[in-house]
């Protein structure tokens, strides 16, 4: 035990250390996230922090003061990506029950919290930093109201260790007019909600006494449910309500004006295109979901969702890129490329790259500290050999979560590895 105890000591100490490290990356092309790009680039950060973005070119630096000094002459520099509205952590088999935790009983949960459940030791977030994600929104499911999400790196000991931003916003599923039938492969006819009604006095049943718990100056007994809705209310904390079609969306933000929610977003957002005045009018955000789907009515276009980010950036409508749906933890490692297919239907690559990092942050309120390359901001860096947005050239080289390089090894690595030998291919 002693010996245990004295092991994590040295490995915590070492951590320290490497965070108290000053490096420096220079010569990438440094792709800042808020459109800019710097074709030949300083990037040092100490102590965790970005703490110099410079052209190359026309920078002088003392280089002794470096710890660290790599060269990475034609590579790419990015912020680290974000996966929003995921599963990630919380599902290890989606075969397996006992290896998921991300769902309650019950309808109305505003006080369960996906922090706690988040599991740092999970081989699928192995997985998903090879591709650029260090960060995730770990997100609750089931219910009308699913609880509360929180956004954690996907490189930690605990989640004590991985969390950045601890139960930033309450997950709210909207009652849905018209009920999808079917899967992608064989849908079927849509059919009318006849319980919707019901179901939306129901949940405004549950909001009005919320709401009047959280007006309420002295409380006599404490409901952990209301005292969970008190920060959303307050405005401290974002209300994601999940809604794809016209009326739904329609209907969510005008119920988030009657209790006066003051951060509101719309997760999923199919027909966001449609009414992206009332979404710019009123400030709300989209989390768009899965560019790969195929649009739910035959007599859409073809290549609708692939087109769908252009038509709200194109609108002014503030958006980010996310994965929810089938195998959604495993998928979250291919975001880069479903940015990379808005890019391919009339985003720019910047506004794309922007769409899994700055826009992320600035939704979930974390723009502050990660999102962009940005002096003061957490050195939260990945560097790939091509573009990270593109299939045939993504490839990280390395990886830092707060100023720490992290480790990317992985089974799938070390599986490829070892078969490649037993065989003697070369690579």
């Amino acid at each position: 035990m002693k010996f245990l105890f004295i092991s994590l000591l040295i490995a915590s100490s070492s951590i320290i250390a490497q965070n108290k490290k000053h490096v420096l990356l220079t010569n990438g092309f440094a792709h800042i996230g808020n459109g800019h790009v710097l074709e030949n680039s300083y990037v040092a950060f100490n102590e965790g922090k970005i703490e110099l973005i410079a052209d190359a070119r026309i920078t002088k630096l003392d280089l002794s003061k470096y710890d660290t000094i790599i060269n990475i002459a034609g590579k790419h520099i990015y912020p680290g990506l974000i996966a929003p509205n995921c599963i990630l952590g919380l599902q290890e088999a989606e075969s397996v029950r006992q290896t998921s935790d991300y769902s309650e009983v019950g309808e109305y949960n505003p006080h369960v919290r996906s922090l706690i459940a988040y599991n740092t030791d999970s081989k699928i977030l192995e997985t998903v930093k090879l591709n650029g994600v260090l960060y995730t929104q770990s997100t609750p499911r089931s219910g009308v109201i699913s609880g509360m999400s929180s956004i954690l790196a996907t490189d930690g000991w605990n989640w004590e260790d991985a969390v950045i931003k601890a139960d930033d916003g309450l997950h709210l599923n909207f009652p849905q007019a018209i009920q999808k039938r079917g899967w992608w492969a064989e849908p079927e006819p849509s059919e009318k909600n006849n319980r919707y009604t019901d179901e939306l006095k129901a949940l405004d049943a549950f909001f009005e006494n919320a709401f009047a718990y959280y007006k309420t100056e002295t409380v006599v007994e404490k409901n952990l449910r209301f005292e969970a809705m008190k920060e959303v209310f307050a405005g401290n904390k974002n209300l994601y309500i999940h809604a794809d079609y016209v009326k739904d969306i329609i209907g969510a933000v005008n119920f988030s004006k009657k209790y006066s929610i003051k951060k509101m977003v719309i997760v999923g957002g199919k027909d966001s295109y449609k009414v992206t005045k009332l979404l710019r009018e009123n400030n709300v955000a989209v989390m768009v979901n899965r560019l790969h789907d195929l649009p739910d009515t035959p007599e859409s276009e073809t290549d609708l969702m692939y087109k769908l980010p252009f038509l709200l950036q194109q609108d002014s409508v503030l958006f980010c890129l996310q994965n929810q749906g089938d195998m959604e933890a495993m998928n979250a490692r291919n975001l880069a490329f479903l940015a990379g297919t808005a890019a391919a239907y009339g985003l720019t690559k910047e506004q794309a790259l922007q769409s899994v990092t700055l826009n992320s942050a600035k939704i979930l309120g974390i723009d502050s500290l990660v999102g962009s390359l940005e002096v003061g901001k957490l050195a939260s860096i990945i560097v790939s050999e091509g573009d990270v947005l593109d299939m045939k050239s993504n490839n990280i080289i390395l990886a830092y979560i707060n100023g720490r390089q992290i480790d990317l090894r992985s089974f799938q690595k070390d599986l490829y590895k070892k078969y490649m030998n037993k065989f003697g291919i070369k690579e």
